[in-house]
């Protein structure tokens, strides 16, 4: 299937629809899940329109992995979690629902079941706050 240029995050990367940003370079963008499992889930995507891991090329998966290090650092700052859980999709029978590659950057609480994927939005005010708090953490 190729890929689909009017998926939510492609629309996203081209600014035709708002984000939570918490981190840019030329390479990634990365912005919180706006149904999060947990507070400060964000994801990071690469800019490449590609689906999935097996279509990014070996530079791009280094730009990738450089920026899901930066912002799970400033998540970890920023809400001082038990854990961190990364996670990456590929398809949709492994629960894939956004068809542009993304990396999953979820906090875990020792006391806390993280929610299920893609099942509640938060308010507004709330992504705003957590936004700001990762922004602020990034180094």
């Amino acid at each position: 299937m190729p890929y689909d240029n009017d998926n939510i995050f492609a629309k996203i990367l081209r600014g035709e629809l708002p984000a939570f940003t918490v981190y840019e370079n030329d390479q990634c963008l990365a912005f919180l899940d706006v149904m999060p499992q947990s507070d400060g889930h964000t994801l990071v995507l690469p800019k490449q329109p590609v689906q999935n891991l097996f279509d990014l090329d070996d530079e791009a998966a280094k730009y990738l992995i450089t920026a899901v290090r930066k912002v799970a650092g400033a998540v970890q700052d920023a809400f001082s979690p038990d854990g961190i859980r990364l996670m990456q999709l590929n398809g949709e029978a492994a629960g894939q629902t956004v068809m542009h590659l993304h990396m999953h950057i979820i906090p875990c609480y020792a006391h806390s079941t993280p929610l299920s994927h893609a099942q509640h939005m938060a308010e507004t005010e709330i992504l705003e706050e957590h936004a700001a708090k990762i922004r602020a953490a990034i180094h």
